[in-house]
């Protein structure tokens, strides 16, 4: 069920940032083949209201598969194409490489993917939204100072999607409430 917090700015997000897969696309684990890449339902929606609305957008996405030589770095940027060609152009991608025990400071839930990307496109953190799936997604936000939205889907757990400061069911209602454009009433659980 949606929830809402009061909003933490009066003014429209400067950036939105989504997390790659089980956000804006269906997750393939280690998903080698960008011929698999599908678009989760309401994106494409979605990205276009944000970019009609003058709001740049991205990508943050941990690939963990490199590090474990599942995958290689090529053919994870070769998927990451096949989401440009279908949703994008995206005004900044950030892909982190590295496995979990790595120690990296890129690395979902540490926030340095989305202080990159908000330097590149010359906001501050707290001027940056993220949208995802886990909790690793939400912890990466607060972790940079963003705003962060959970849109779960089946491996959301359900304490991560009690921890989320807004959840909503969708990419398009997420979207719509950071740019304000659907008033519901508050919601508790």
């Amino acid at each position: 069920m949606p929830r809402n917090v009061t909003p933490s700015r009066s003014r429209p997000t400067g950036a939105v940032l989504f997390d790659r897969d089980g956000t804006l696309v269906t997750d393939v684990p280690y998903c080698a083949d960008p011929g698999l890449v599908r678009p989760a339902a309401t994106a494409g929606h979605a990205v276009a209201l944000l970019r009609e609305a003058g709001v740049p957008v991205g990508v943050i996405t941990n690939q963990s598969g490199i590090a474990r030589g599942i995958i290689s770095e090529s053919t994870a940027r070769a998927v990451n194409r096949r989401v440009d060609d279908l949703l994008g152009p995206f005004d900044v991608w950030r892909m982190c490489p590295h496995g979990p025990g790595d120690g990296c400071v890129c690395r979902k839930p540490r926030p340095g993917m989305i202080l990159s990307a908000a330097a590149e496109l010359g906001l501050r953190p707290t001027d940056v939204a993220v949208i995802g799936d886990i909790g690793s997604d939400m912890e990466a936000a607060a972790a940079a100072g963003a705003v962060a939205v959970l849109v779960p889907t089946p491996v959301t757990r359900p304490e991560e999607v009690a921890a989320a400061p807004v959840v909503r069911t969708d990419l398009l209602s997420a979207v719509q409430h950071l740019l304000g454009t659907v008033l519901s009433p508050l919601e508790t659980e």
